[in-house]
């Protein structure tokens, strides 16, 4: 998978340092489950991706929805497992991070991202 970095350019704070990119169909299908922990300042981009499920996770996410421009368009904090995600109109990529990633970095609905994938 590739790398990824996140910045939220309208917070002036790193969302991601050490992300990935799931741009498969089998990588978006796998994604996190079977995680027991994610690090601070990791990240998976599901690329083309509109709506998410907790299906076999065991632990909780954040989830932000991002339109084409990498603007956040709805955000979700600490997703339970075994949970289906809304609906969003316009998405086209859905970023989950840590818990607790989007209090510590204060990102909110309107933000403006910056994907940097390596």
């Amino acid at each position: 998978m590739k790398s990824l970095r996140v910045f939220n350019q309208t917070r002036n704070v790193a969302l991601v340092t050490d992300g990935v990119v799931a741009d498969t169909y089998w990588t978006r299908f796998i994604g996190l489950m079977g995680k027991r922990a994610l690090a601070d300042g990791f990240g998976l981009l599901l690329k083309n991706e509109s709506a998410i499920h907790t299906i076999g996770m065991r632990i909780p996410i954040d989830v932000i929805y991002l339109d084409a421009n990498a603007r956040v368009l709805r955000l979700t904090t600490a997703m339970p497992p075994w949970r289906f995600g809304p609906l969003v109109r316009h998405v086209r990529d859905v970023l989950e991070l840590p818990a607790g990633a989007l209090d510590k970095t204060g990102t909110r609905q309107g933000d403006k991202l910056f994907l940097e994938v390596l």
